[in-house]
């Protein structure tokens, strides 16, 4: 288990856990994700939480008991026992997406719920994995009759027409021959990819209704998480002007357009980098 109590800053720590690919702890590293909005939370508390309700679920599992039989007593034990389950009623609510708040509540969105569940699963020994898919996030685990596909709001598992009809609302013009299959979108999702994706839903909500300090937070994990999209880099800079730091923004802005001089943003903001450097200009 990581160590909470040392003096590391979030971000530093955050930094530490997503360095390599292959290697991204996703619970403790989306558990993380929650120090932007409250600094002091106890993140081994959580940690160690998970791992009671894993041993308050092993006890249950006889001896080599099979994957299915197990994901039927997991499925029982979360959704039913625990009351885990999507908060329908205030579905765009920050705190969905900070774990350790979905951990006291049980009430969460679908990837939220489904990084707890995937976690509670490989402590038991099955090794469900994350799908990115379109609109809402759903789970997989694979057995030797093939892929067992959840949604992690309620557990059911998911017929290939289900799924299906799931994907129509993205294709205005209906689904071509041409069209990605369907298998295409259940692919496995990488950690960096659930943790993005994660981020990218709170940024949503921040800019929605806006919130610079918090869009910042994430806009600074972000970055950490894709060194290499410019766009990251320049949403970055935009709060760092929104909140008036204006040497922080130049840097970010010059670095994208310098990155992406065409760009259909690029005339406008090379207007602000204008604004920006006179406002720095006048701090020294």
């Amino acid at each position: 288990m990581a160590d909470y109590d040392s003096p590391v800053k979030p971000l530093d720590y955050f930094s530490s856990l997503v360095q390599e690919e292959k290697e991204i702890p996703l619970f403790e590293a989306a558990l993380s994700i929650a120090q932007d909005d409250d600094p002091a939370i106890d993140l081994n508390q959580s940690q160690l939480e998970m791992d009671k309700l894993a041993v308050r679920l092993k006890r249950r599992l006889p001896e080599d008991i099979a994957q299915i039989p197990k994901l039927r007593l997991l499925n029982n034990f979360f959704y039913q026992e625990l009351g885990f389950g999507g908060n329908l009623n205030d579905y765009y609510n920050p705190e969905n997406s900070y774990l350790h708040k979905v951990l006291a509540s049980r009430r969460g969105i679908p990837i939220s719920l489904a990084v707890i569940y995937m976690e509670l699963a490989s402590q038991i020994g099955l090794s469900v994995k994350g799908i990115s898919f379109p609109g809402h996030f759903l789970m997989k685990l694979t057995v030797s009759s093939g892929d067992i596909i959840l949604d992690p709001v309620n557990g059911n598992s998911l017929s290939r027409e289900e799924l299906e009809e799931r994907l129509e609302p993205y294709f205005a013009q209906g689904r071509s021959p041409h069209e990605p299959s369907l298998a295409s979108y259940l692919t496995d999702a990488s950690s960096r990819t659930i943790l993005v994706r994660m981020l990218r839903n709170l940024k949503a909500l921040f800019t929605e209704h806006p919130h610079w300090q918090q869009f910042l937070n994430v806009q600074q994990r972000l970055v950490i998480l894709l060194p290499d999209e410019m766009t990251e880099r320049r949403d970055r800079g935009v709060a760092y002007a929104n909140l008036d730091c204006p040497k922080a923004a130049l840097n970010d802005i010059e670095a994208y357009l310098a990155e992406c001089p065409q760009a259909s943003d690029a005339v406008l903001l090379r207007q602000q980098v204008a604004h920006l450097r006179e406002a720095s200009r006048r701090l020294n």
